[in-house]
């Protein structure tokens, strides 16, 4: 088992958290986080891009000039892709870019993204994140007390106003569950901020 320094809020040690290899420790699966990745950002597309073809575009009810003595090609139609104004060919339209991929495949990106992270040693264990109103100012201290990036992910286990609202107008910081956390923002984000209740509970779901 990996053994990660724990700190506090001022930016000290507080001893030492175990981090069970399973989860933590196994030799990250590059192709599993990259399709994950890949499914996640598909999954984001609104896909309400759209264009006019050539049926939908206004007009061509009559030939635009005749058919010899003008010296331009023969046209048809006005509503032909190859004139001003006109429709276009394999107009994009509506549709939707999601689909899923395995469990399996999903929790062995979760393990690879976690274990990347304790072996960048861009993980960063705090044993307990709390603030008894939301302020912006405590929540930078905190920050800058325990040498977090400025892209940071914070993850906590159950929901906290007051956490939420005090990292909402940082730029680079986002906070999420346990259960709401991804494989694309722990990849994205260069600091993984965590409690050591939220491991406990993350080891708790993917052991």
């Amino acid at each position: 088992m990996a053994k990660v320094t724990m700190l506090n809020m001022a930016g000290t040690e507080a001893g030492t958290i175990e981090l069970k290899d399973e989860i933590f420790g196994i030799e990250p699966n590059a192709n599993a986080v990259h399709a994950v990745v890949v499914n996640y950002l598909a999954n984001q597309r609104q896909g309400t891009q759209s264009a006019k073809t050539r049926g939908e575009v206004r007009g061509g009810g009559r030939k635009p000039f005749r058919q010899k003595g003008t010296g331009r090609h023969r046209q048809g139609s006005t509503t032909d892709p190859s004139q001003v104004g006109g429709g276009i060919a394999f107009a994009p339209k509506p549709r939707d870019y999601r689909y899923t991929v395995p469990k399996k495949l999903k929790r062995l990106a979760m393990k690879s993204a976690l274990s990347a992270k304790v072996q960048d040693n861009e993980i960063i264990v705090l044993d307990e994140l709390k603030f008894d109103a939301p302020k912006t100012k405590e929540m930078v201290k905190v920050l800058e007390n325990v040498k977090a990036n400025k892209k940071a992910l914070i993850i906590t286990a159950e929901k906290d106003d007051n956490i939420v609202k005090s990292a909402a107008n940082i730029p680079g910081v986002r906070t999420a569950l346990v259960g709401t956390m991804n494989v694309y923002e722990i990849v994205n984000y260069n600091s993984f901020i965590v409690t050591k209740e939220a491991i406990e509970k993350i080891e708790e779901v993917y052991l």
